[in-house]
């Protein structure tokens, strides 16, 4: 990833920022990186600093500037390196107590193409009507009203340009799969896939991805992307014509960790005056 993603890469992982933005989040940007935040669901998923260029000098300043935003509002962010990581930003964030999540993050990419047919027996439908459904296979329990509240506003009040899907797939009635398709700018992604554990292998999850890809506007989208940390999807994301774009390492704190950043040091005066009246 030295020479930085394509254009593909760039509008999938710049659609993982408006998607968060769309659910009414914000994001920051400082010299080294952007801060994506949404105060009202602190979850990693909406949670999370993008670090583009970091030098060694600044490394220090860059990661308590960054800390320092999101422990004021109590919030654990994951901290997204491009691979492969520095080694000097690996061990900045392990002397601030953060460790890697596991597998690389990968953003996989497809061009605008008709997508091939849902397994038999799977059934898939999106429309509004089916934010409930998406909404219970989201896994942080008191996050659920919240989610609930952003999505519905999302969707029903989106922005110009603005597009977001739920989409469920069943089998035999029942949900087994769920995902949200959000659009902006001519790129789809699909966000908060998730699968019953019960219902995995049985096509479920494949079908809702191609359910999802036949869900296009006119015109339709330039490209499609999803994003795992799950070696597993390689092969039925490959099958559906996906490539693997860029990919990330993500940085957490233990479960454990105290939100907490060294004292400042003794309080000092203002250094901001508002002007005098020269004549006063």
């Amino acid at each position: 990833m030295s020479d930085g993603p394509d254009a593909a890469g760039r509008a999938a992982l710049d659609g993982e920022r408006r998607f968060v933005l769309a659910l009414g989040g914000y994001a920051l940007e400082i010299p080294g990186g952007r801060l994506v935040t949404h105060e009202k669901l602190p979850s990693p998923q909406f949670n999370y600093v993008l670090v583009d260029s970091v030098s060694v000098e600044r490394q220090a300043a860059f990661f308590e500037r960054a800390l320092d935003h999101y422990f004021q509002r109590a919030l654990r962010p994951r901290f997204r390196l491009p691979t492969p990581v520095p080694e000097h930003l690996d061990r900045g964030l392990r002397r601030f107590g953060f460790r890697p999540t596991g597998s690389p993050r990968v953003a996989w990419l497809r061009p605008s193409a008709p997508p091939p047919p849902a397994p038999p027996g799977v059934r898939v439908d999106a429309g509004a009507d089916e934010l409930d459904t998406v909404v219970d296979f989201w896994t942080a329990e008191r996050e659920r009203p919240e989610l609930h509240a952003a999505l519905e506003t999302a969707i029903r009040h989106p922005h110009p340009g603005d597009s977001l899907l739920p989409i469920v797939a069943r089998v035999d009635g029942t949900p087994v799969s769920a995902a949200l398709r959000y659009e902006r700018d001519g790129h789809a992604g699909l966000h908060l896939v998730s699968t019953r554990a019960d219902a995995r292998g049985r096509g479920a999850a494949t079908g809702l991805v191609a359910g999802a890809l036949a869900r296009d506007r006119h015109p339709p989208p330039l490209g499609y992307s999803i994003a795992s940390d799950s070696p597993r999807i390689e092969k039925p994301l490959s099958a559906l014509g996906f490539r693997a774009g860029p990919s990330s390492l993500e940085y957490e704190l233990p479960a454990g960790a105290e939100l907490d950043l060294p004292p400042p040091g003794p309080p000092t005066g203002p250094r901001w005056r508002p002007p005098r009246d020269r004549e006063a």
